[in-house]
């Protein structure tokens, strides 16, 4: 059992037999700095003995597994955080969700789906009396995580110009230099700050750069960008 500190945050285990498994949901959970990963777990069991002396918020709980699978666990469970099943068969759906579970999440999880069950669990907690982080704090990201040629390089969102779509592909350009990566649109979009807007199908980007716009275009110093007709007015509500 692999425990990490931080000091603020909702406080949350990862319990997954694969190895794979839990880095991924590390690696997407990194990209939010009000949760605080306790630790991350190889079994049912070493979570059941680590919940004995830890009280967190919320599981990210694969179903499947040896020896104790993930919803008999929790099933049995006295106090009950909040949990988020994850697991390669969808046939467990119904099982989760009469457990009560937040959200329920395919592998391999994308950034996209778990950004979602991650806003499903802050509405769940809103509406929870008194629910607040273990020790509050609300920030937002400045960087994440991309894949490229094997790799992930860390993007600074206020390095970040703007963004191209390119088919099954995007271009983040940056103020030196630029990566290509493989996402939607809509997929990278959701990772961003509020300071980044959709204008055009194929553009996102960074209104703290905009030097000058009109109605068909906006300008990045030297670069223009076209404005879309459906994005215009969104834009111009940002933008006052």
């Amino acid at each position: 059992m692999a425990v990490q500190t931080q000091k603020n945050g909702y406080r949350c285990i990862i319990v997954d037999d694969e190895a794979l498994g839990r880095e991924l949901i590390e690696m997407h959970l990194a990209q939010f700095a009000e949760f605080e990963l306790v630790a991350s777990c190889s079994s049912a069991i070493e979570a059941h003995q680590l919940l004995q002396n830890q009280s967190v918020d919320l599981l990210f709980l694969d179903i499947e597994m040896p020896v104790l699978k993930g919803t008999d666990f929790y099933q049995n469970l006295a106090h009950k955080p909040y949990v988020i099943f994850t697991t390669a068969y969808r046939d467990y759906a119904i099982e989760g969700f009469e457990l009560d579970a937040v959200d329920y999440l395919l592998k391999p999880i994308v950034f996209s789906r778990f950004f979602k069950a991650i806003e499903k669990f802050k509405q769940r907690i809103a509406k929870t009396p008194h629910a607040e982080p273990s020790v509050a704090t609300q920030q937002t990201p400045n960087a994440i995580f991309v894949r490229e040629n094997r790799k992930q390089v860390r993007i600074v969102f206020d390095n970040v110009l703007y963004v191209e779509g390119l088919k099954d592909y995007i271009k983040i350009f940056l103020h030196d230099g630029s990566h290509i990566i493989k996402s939607s649109m809509s997929a990278f979009e959701s990772q961003l700050p509020s300071n980044f807007a959709r204008v055009h199908r194929s553009f996102i980007v960074n209104l703290d750069y905009i030097s000058a716009y009109a109605h068909q275009y906006l300008e990045l110093g030297e670069i223009e960008i076209p404005i879309g007709d459906q994005f215009r007015e969104k834009l111009q509500e940002k933008l006052c």
